[in-house]
């Protein structure tokens, strides 16, 4: 195919759009931005920018979320590609959606402080431009899914946790009440947690016992066919 047939093509443009997760005072949240250009000015969207020509997909992934947000190293994984024609009425758009989750109580303050962005309760969060709450609800269904057959959950905690917030953030998750006694065997049957000699002395006179997730023990366990369900 030579040159002068790409030239004929059709040419359309390719966003990143990235649905933040948080978990913080036992709720489930979502990092959106206050849009300060048209179409849709001044109205909630999700955290986006455009592919580069010299770079892939997973690249402006990471270099949107760290622009916006200041972090490296978050979970990220691709969602899904959003093509409909009239989806921005400004131009032909294509975006991948990418979610990511990030503890908010660890890293608030590394968080860049932008007055147009705003943590919103998944429950209490305001309507979003375009297709946004198509992605947002697709990723809450990969989440749902995910967080029962890996442990990625735990990026959404702190590196400490009480046996207590993790039933809350599984709850929050999953958007239904779990058995405390069913879960904690559960969890403590999986053999991926180390039990701290430290506690938690703001939830009760008695503390509760500190918690981390060994990520070593859990790679070794999946190399002998360790399976992570909930």
């Amino acid at each position: 195919m030579g040159l002068h047939n790409y030239n004929s093509k059709d040419k359309v443009l390719m966003a990143v759009d990235c649905i933040i997760f948080g978990f913080d005072h036992d709720e489930l949240k979502i990092l959106l931005i206050k849009r300060n250009f048209e179409p849709e000015m001044g109205k909630w969207s999700l955290i986006g920018g455009f592919l580069k020509k010299e770079e892939g997909l997973d690249q402006a992934a990471i270099r949107i979320l760290h622009h916006l947000t200041g972090l490296h190293d978050i979970y990220m994984e691709q969602l899904y590609a959003f093509s409909k024609v009239d989806r921005d009425p400004a131009e032909r758009t294509i975006s991948v959606a990418y979610y990511a989750l990030i503890d908010i109580a660890s890293h608030d303050e590394d968080l860049i402080q932008l007055d147009s962005a705003k943590w919103f309760s998944m429950k209490k969060a305001p309507q979003p431009i375009f297709d946004h709450n198509q992605m947002i609800q697709r990723a809450i269904t990969r989440l749902r899914r995910r967080a029962l057959s890996k442990p990625i959950g735990f990026e959404l905690l702190p590196e400490k946790f009480t046996m207590r917030q993790l039933q809350k953030l599984y709850e929050a998750i999953l958007d239904k009440k779990l058995d405390k006694r069913n879960f904690i065997n559960k969890i403590n049957s999986l053999g991926i947690l180390e039990k701290l000699d430290e506690k938690d002395m703001t939830v009760s006179r008695k503390g509760a016992y500190l918690f981390k997730f060994d990520q070593e023990k859990y790679n070794r366990r999946v190399l002998e066919g360790f399976s992570f369900k909930l």
